[in-house]
């Protein structure tokens, strides 16, 4: 057993959209896996933190919502975006304004496909896409550097500055060989475009070697990264761990995510591994407007991040139980749309509770 036996604080960001709803969906399987293990202890506190109250106070969060946030074991997140606002404000007004000050710099993203659903790949079967993607989360592209001068004129510049420190680097480079160590394959991919990008992705090539003479027991190999999209979709069985930078993998992910079946049940961990914050669990999808209120929002993804949340908290068997009970269900066929199924949101989050339970 795993368990701590301690009442674990979980902070809700539900913010936007389908995130509601799918946030909502996910506190209601994870308050049923506390009967089946009654050892596990949960509380939840909501935040209202998104558009509408952007819309009200010009702020997606109060000014002290890291040191809010801080009082908590870790961060249960919808999905931010409006259709009204535009997605720049958005996304810096809340989620990057978590990870970077917050210093969670790994965002981990296992993929796969779900027992009793189709890859978008043929000949592909289950088993043969099992990878954990890697993404540098507090630097790079995203570092948030850069500027806009000259606005309105013909000769209008902006710049877009992507910041890679060696520590920022070898850290996430280590961490993802250590996530490959862990794993039965031992094999790591390490994805760049240092043939173009001859400065910052030369050093995550050079760091990138240096590291991995301290783990002789994985095999790894590197990658341009137009080169990976082909070699995920024509040799996915090839692949295992792969790292790239904060951009390169949060498009990779997406690919890899619709590779598996869905969009909708890709989850995802930004972690800080010093544990000096709470760490954030968040589906990959975004706020989907055009669905939301519908019903229709596929909740996996969430569930699958409550399980990395679980994790990450120490409850393993918990966290295993309750992802091998979502592959039992879609297994029997029960799914929503986007995996071929005929389930709205609150039909399957019924059939998963009942389940869990029995």
């Amino acid at each position: 057993m795993t368990f701590n036996n301690k009442e674990y604080s979980i902070a809700l960001i539900p913010a936007d959209g389908i995130g509601i709803e799918v946030v909502d969906a996910t506190v209601q399987v994870l308050k049923a896996l506390t009967k089946k293990f009654t050892k596990l202890s949960l509380s939840f506190t909501l935040f209202d933190w998104g558009s509408e109250r952007y819309r009200k106070t010009g702020k997606f969060m109060p000014d002290d919502g890291i040191d809010q946030l801080r009082k908590h074991d870790a961060i249960l997140f919808g999905a931010v975006g409006a259709p009204d606002i535009p997605d720049h404000i958005s996304l810096w007004g809340l989620l990057l304004a978590l990870r970077g000050p917050m210093q969670l710099y790994a965002n981990i993203r296992p993929v796969k496909i779900f027992r009793g659903t189709k890859s978008y790949l043929r000949d592909v079967e289950i088993g043969d896409i099992d990878w954990v993607l890697v993404r540098e989360n507090s630097e790079g592209e995203y570092s948030g550097h850069g500027g806009r001068s000259h606005v309105g004129q013909p000769w209008e510049t902006a710049t877009e500055v992507a910041i890679f420190t060696r520590v920022g680097v070898e850290r996430i480079i280590r961490l993802a060989f250590e996530t490959a160590r862990s794993r039965p394959r031992k094999h790591l991919t390490v994805v760049t475009k240092s043939n173009s990008l001859r400065n910052g992705l030369v050093l995550w090539d050079e760091v990138a070697k240096e590291v991995s003479l301290e783990y002789p027991d994985v095999q790894w190999d590197k990658m341009l990264v137009d080169a990976m999209t082909v070699r995920m979709v024509s040799k996915p069985k090839s692949l295992d761990v792969i790292v790239g930078t904060n951009l390169h993998m949060d498009i990779l992910s997406d690919l890899a995510a619709v590779l598996s079946g869905s969009i909708g049940i890709a989850p995802s961990a930004n972690l800080d591994p010093t544990r000096k914050n709470p760490s954030l669990f968040e589906p990959i999808h975004g706020s989907a407007f055009d669905i939301t209120g519908k019903n229709v929002a596929n909740p996996l993804g969430t569930i699958w991040s409550a399980c990395e949340m679980l994790q990450w908290l120490g409850e393993k068997e918990a966290a295993d139980y309750l992802l091998n009970t979502v592959e039992d269900i879609t297994e029997e066929g029960y799914s929503t749309k986007d995996l071929g199924g005929n389930l709205n949101t609150t039909d399957l989050v019924d059939v998963i509770c009942k389940r869990i339970v029995e």
